[in-house]
């Protein structure tokens, strides 16, 4: 498949708008024209995009919980709860298994199935299902900025759908929606398939309304050093912003080193900023997102809200612009919608009560500059790789091992570099893989590595790696408890 990192034409868009739009009888009701009047005419309170730059511009941190149910009303009354008794500031909308592998017979069958038992039997909303005129309802049913939050190869349908819907916000890409959740895409079929993506939310964009788009910050969620997920952010950024974009959320998942974490979103935007200019989208707006802990929970609420509430602490000390919330059921499932609220007053109480302090600089400068300089070697590779075209650099890239998420599924991701903590808890690199780092960058991880081995009067291992994974689960940062 040909692949460049160049705007898609408008004759080619509209030729394949054509294709998309008839991939579901829901398709046909897509008007763009229409969408963007009525996203022009809603009040100001539900602009997602809006909502992220004053919380920005003011040093706050908004909270945000993951959501979503299949039957239309349930749904409904989901986001009014969690409007009113989490108190969110912004409200997601879960995107179900079937719609994200573009199953939407299945999809159908769910919703009808949960109608006649009375219980939710698909994980997520169907938004595709459901149409345009079923997403306004949504969307009308709260004074609350609403996002699609999924994790779809090929979202270019349901990014239609919801857009058309009233959705002003949009997660995913096609690195970050590939490799943690894909076995057998290419690299180029979700590249290209998001350049669709970022090319609609660009259009609209041409059209007065602008859209929040933010690439998934975690990835796997396990052991995944910063460098890694900033360099797929920064490429996501530059891919979308290539297509029109103007507005982009770059995330990252809490590690649980508390320095380590802070420096990481300090970084996250001052690097996105820096390769975004330096390819001149000069006129990009830059927020962050901290999703809170990823990894094994704890079965006893109390210890989870534990979790959950350093989380809080360590979004409100790096002033990300936002936080996604985990609820204190995450051990055991898909969380109620009582319990979902917890979670997000436990974190906006904690985000209220720091919103006056900060963090020690001087605390920050070493695990910033190793972040900078690991960062910049991966994604410089990339654009190396791709003779100067990201896109290209991108495939290459993941292909060589230079962009290798941990413990992704996907068969094109190589697998060959190996995270643990250090004696800190800290996220390092036991094996480098094919990662692209100056000499000076692996011995420092290496010294690392060996600190924590030292301490703990063992050798560098595998099974530091699986004490890792289980650790926070456990009740203990770094792979061996510390304490007796």
């Amino acid at each position: 498949m040909d692949i460049q990192n160049k705007r898609i034409s408008d004759a080619e868009f509209n030729a394949l708008r054509q294709e998309v739009l008839t991939q579901w009888p829901t398709g046909k009701d897509v008007d763009l024209e229409e969408a963007v009047a009525y996203h022009k005419a809603m009040p100001e309170c539900r602009d997602f995009a809006k909502k992220l730059i004053n919380a920005k511009n003011a040093g706050k941190t908004l909270v945000q919980p993951r959501a979503g149910v299949p039957v239309l009303e349930e749904h409904i009354k989901l986001m009014q709860y969690l409007e009113k008794e989490g108190e969110a500031d912004l409200l997601p909308s879960t995107i179900d298994s079937y719609t994200r592998q573009n199953r939407y017979a299945e999809a159908e069958n769910g919703i009808k199935e949960s109608e006649r038992l009375g219980r939710a039997m698909l994980n997520g909303f169907p938004a595709v299902n459901h149409g345009v005129a079923k997403c306004r309802q949504v969307v009308e049913s709260v004074n609350t900025p609403l996002q699609v939050r999924h994790g779809t190869p090929d979202a270019r349908l349901l990014t239609e759908i919801t857009y058309a819907g009233g959705f002003t916000s949009y997660e995913g890409g096609g690195i970050s929606y590939n490799l943690p959740y894909c076995k057998n895409v290419p690299m180029e079929k979700t590249i290209t398939d998001w350049q669709y993506v970022d090319r609609l939310t660009g259009l609209y964009e041409e059209m007065g309304v602008s859209i929040n788009r933010e690439p998934y910050g975690p990835l796997t969620g396990t052991l995944v050093p910063p460098c890694i997920s900033h360099a797929v952010a920064i490429i996501e950024a530059l891919l979308a912003a290539e297509q029109g974009v103007k507005n982009i959320t770059v995330g990252y998942g809490q590690c649980g080193n508390l320095v380590q974490d802070i420096a990481a979103i300090h970084t996250l935007e001052e690097l996105t900023n820096e390769y975004l200019q330096k390819y001149g989208y000069n006129d990009v707006v830059v927020t962050t997102v901290l999703h809170q802990w990823m990894g094994g929970f704890p079965a006893d609420e109390a210890k989870a809200f534990g979790i959950i509430s350093s989380g809080a602490l360590t979004a409100a000390l790096a002033r990300a612009t936002k936080v996604i919330v985990k609820s204190p059921h995450e051990a055991v499932g898909i969380p109620t919608m009582e319990a979902n609220a917890q979670g997000l007053r436990c974190t906006k109480q904690t985000v209220n009560m720091l919103i006056d302090q900060t963090f020690p600089e001087s605390a920050l400068a070493e695990e910033k500059e190793i972040i900078r300089q690991e960062t910049r070697c991966l994604v410089d590779k990339c654009f190396e790789l791709g003779s100067g075209d990201i896109a290209v650099g991108a495939c290459r890239g993941v292909e060589a091992g230079v962009l290798d998420v941990p413990f992704a599924p996907c068969r094109y991701n190589a697998g060959l570099m190996l995270p643990c903590r250090d004696n800190n808890g800290a996220i390092r690199i036991l094996k480098m893989g094919n990662l692209p780092f100056t000499d000076d960058l692996k011995k420092f991880h290496e010294e690392k590595v060996n600190e924590r081995a030292k301490f703990e009067r063992r050798e560098p291992s595998f099974q530091m790696v699986i004490d890792d994974v289980y650790s926070i689960g456990k009740g203990h940062l770094v792979g061996r408890p510390r304490y007796k």
